[in-house]
């Protein structure tokens, strides 16, 4: 090896030739490369000293030690954190102290090198403080739980400096722990870029429902984020109460259908009789989800100036919606079909009755079957059962009955079983053996009504 030229190479203002010489030095492995790789040690570049660094864990050289020693004092992670490897390669004892003083540092990467060093060096903690630092260090948020506040400082350094998603675990972690300090962090950590972070602040948030930390949530609801939004909806409520309600109906026009639902979730919970008018609206929503939580809502709420909207939910196209505003009149009163506000309904009701979608015209029909005119005689609609299926109508019904779609299934079996339409007796025998016991039993109920 010509040590001059390697020497002349590492003094190159050319960054690839100074790597490459580097690179030639470690695969070289001779003791003639210690030399110019402590060279290569003091380079402007913090990439040649991180390479220099590992190439000389390679050698079992006892000199090579001080001059890494001092490099864990180097102005980059990278620097700090490649001696750190390098001297747990040499397994010196005469670094552990400096090991030690590493495991505090402010770079995540550059604690875990220094704790896995410090561990091929076979050494232990000699007191409370090390084995907290290190454990921290190694990353195990189990353990590091169990240490209680003593483990706060640490958590709050990792939440704040380290990467992802050691700030995350920090915050879980934090989340476990019962100190004073614990709040405040945690309300930093809403202000971090990571998403999961902030959901993971607002889920602790949330359960401590401290009306101190409603304001700093409420900003959340304007974030950028759909899935903050939507985290941040339950977590203003448990801190805010009513007071989070008018924000709450603003962000009924929220452009994510996720977090529509979960306000219209969240104004079920509250209670408050103010946001009748909002979520009666909420039932026209594009959403067949939102619509559906919002006729649980209402039905929730408990109050009778919701029954005109959730008698005309009885005509949506999902059946779902329908079942759960269905649910929602019986809890609000079990007599809502004798009510003036479900008859109030009736000219829309049979409007809808000429609709061009099967099962919006068929519950339109059942529903003046179920609503007086007069408060005490329902219109009849049904002197032949026939009116209600058309044969096009019939043949759908009786091609549903065969679908892979459990719900689907069910909804045709429940059809028939309404209309005691006698031409599915053959069709409703064949659907006896249905796979699932839900629709089995319509059935046997279909075929029941009619004999």
């Amino acid at each position: 090896m010509m040590l001059w030229w390697k020497y002349q190479q590492l003094r190159s203002s050319n960054l690839n030739t100074r790597l490459a010489t580097v690179a030639e030095l470690a695969a070289d492995k001779s003791e003639d490369s210690v030399g110019p790789l402590l060279f290569a040690l003091k380079d402007k570049n913090k990439e040649i000293r991180s390479a220099a660094a590992l190439a000389l864990g390679q050698f079992q050289d006892k000199k090579v030690v001080e001059p890494l020693i001092k490099m864990l004092a180097d102005p980059t992670p990278l620097g700090r954190a490649t001696a750190a490897q390098a001297l747990g390669q040499l397994k010196d004892s005469g670094a552990i102290t400096p090991l030690v003083r590493l495991l505090r540092d402010a770079d995540t990467t550059v604690r875990t090198r220094a704790a896995h060093s410090l561990e091929r060096l076979g050494w232990r903690p000699e007191s409370d403080d090390e084995r907290m630092w290190h454990i921290v260090a190694t990353g195990n948020m189990d353990r590091v739980a169990e240490l209680g506040s003593d483990a706060v400082e640490s958590l709050a350094d990792m939440m704040r400096n380290g990467p992802p998603e050691k700030q995350l675990s920090a915050v879980k972690t934090l989340a476990e722990i019962e100190d004073p300090r614990v709040p405040k962090l945690i309300l930093e950590a809403l202000k971090k870029n990571n998403t999961l972070v902030r959901i993971a602040a607002l889920d602790y948030l949330e359960n401590q429902a401290d009306p101190s930390a409603y304001e700093p949530m409420e900003r959340l609801l304007r974030d950028p984020e759909p899935n903050i939004r939507a985290a941040a909806v339950s977590a203003v409520v448990s801190c805010g109460g009513n007071r989070a309600v008018p924000t709450l109906v603003g962000l009924l026009r929220d452009g994510s259908w996720e977090v529509r639902r979960e306000v219209i979730k969240a104004l079920g919970r509250i209670g408050d009789a103010t946001v009748i008018d909002a979520l009666s609206k909420a039932l026209q929503d594009r959403d067949h989800d939102v619509r559906e939580s919002t006729a649980v809502a209402l039905g929730k709420l408990g109050d009778a100036r919701a029954i005109r909207p959730l008698v005309l939910a009885l005509l949506d196209i999902e059946s779902f919606v329908r079942d759960a505003a269905q649910n929602s009149l019986n809890e609000i009163d079990p007599h809502w079909q004798k009510s003036d506000a479900a008859r109030s309904a009736l000219p829309q009701i049979r409007a809808a009755v000429k609709h061009r979608e099967y099962w919006i015209s068929h519950s339109a029909a059942r529903l003046l079957e179920q609503i007086p005119t007069d408060g005490t005689e329902a219109e009849s609609h049904s002197a032949s059962p026939e009116e209600f299926i058309s044969p096009a109508a019939f043949d759908i019904l009786a091609n549903l009955l065969g679908d892979r779609d459990r719900d689907l299934r069910l909804a045709a079996a429940a059809a028939f079983n309404r209309t005691h339409e006698k031409r599915a007796a053959a069709i409703l025998a064949a659907a006896v053996h249905d796979s699932d016991p839900f629709v089995r039993q319509t059935v046997e109920r279909a075929l029941v009504a009619l004999t």
